[in-house]
């Protein structure tokens, strides 16, 4: 019997809820476009949430009639939006403005993550490397994108699972000299370390299992616009290194804003790399 309350009482919690009428007023004239959305607090204080969309008024529609964000509806204030000219100026204006404005309920990309990857050494073993100490968009043979030495080492435990690796070869494990590891017994490892496999072999494996995880070098010289049409207008995304650096309305202006990026950036990479690589987005050389 004290279920069956529970639950009537969140039923009527449920069909009870009222969206805020304020906030309906203030998406009457929200384009049917792409963009960035972001709801706003108490003046002065941080964001409480950025997003984005291709259809800025069905999304912040859906907010709306959605009861589970009450809490986020209750404290914003208003809402305000940026259009762009299409879905990759929506997300690498997304990126930015969560790293710059901080938002309250925004804490993936908000992260400041010390940016490690995968590196190979001339004798076969893998090491860990940092941005700090690299630019992961010129330097070469690098795999995988890390925001922590250990989740580095945890993919390059899966790269040994999957291809049936050696984790003392990889430096993942010490072994006594002479020494079978306990995978081999297993069969989980091929036995490099008890000379079952020959080492090169094994190496030859350990890079087919990283191919994968690559990071693509910069293709270009230098920066490059990266071309949205919406209707009759465009906008240029301007990037160089794979690190966003703004976004204008003509080739001119794209120009000033051609300048040494300030270091890789993993999230501009993610947005990018797939659109870019494939030849799909309209490029321009700066």
């Amino acid at each position: 019997m004290q279920l069956h309350r529970r639950r009537h009482s969140e039923f009527d919690e449920a069909r009870l809820y009222e969206y805020p009428s304020h906030l309906r007023e203030a998406i009457e004239g929200m384009p049917c476009a792409p963009g960035v959305y972001i709801f706003h607090g108490a003046e002065g204080d941080l964001p409480l949430y950025i997003g984005k969309s291709v259809n800025l008024r069905s999304r912040l529609l859906a907010h709306l009639r959605n009861p589970d964000e009450a809490r986020l509806l209750r404290q914003t204030l208003r809402i305000s939006h940026v259009r762009t000219a299409g879905e990759i100026g929506a997300l690498l204006l997304e990126a930015r403005l969560i790293k710059q404005q901080h938002p309250l309920l925004n804490q993936k990309l908000r992260r400041n993550r010390q940016l490690c990857s995968l590196r190979v050494q001339e004798g076969g073993l893998p090491e860990v490397v940092y941005s700090k100490d690299l630019n992961f968009a010129t330097a070469p043979d690098l795999y995988g994108l890390y925001a922590s030495r250990h989740a580095a080492l945890e993919s390059l435990r899966q790269v040994a699972d999957d291809q049936r690796l050696c984790y003392a070869a990889l430096g993942l494990e010490k072994l006594p000299k002479g020494r079978a590891c306990f995978r081999a017994m297993l069969h989980q490892c091929a036995g490099v370390c008890r000379g079952d496999e020959d080492p090169d072999v094994h190496r030859q494996r350990l890079f087919i299992g990283l191919e994968g995880l690559r990071v693509a070098c910069w293709p270009y010289p230098g920066a490059i616009g990266l071309v949205e049409r919406d209707g009759d207008g465009q906008q240029i995304h301007v990037i160089h290194h794979w690190h966003y650096l703004g976004s204008v309305r003509d080739a001119d202006e794209a120009r000033l804003l051609d300048k040494v990026a300030p270091g890789f950036d993993a999230d501009g990479y993610k947005i990018l790399c797939k659109p870019i690589l494939s030849g799909r987005a309209e490029v321009i050389l700066l």
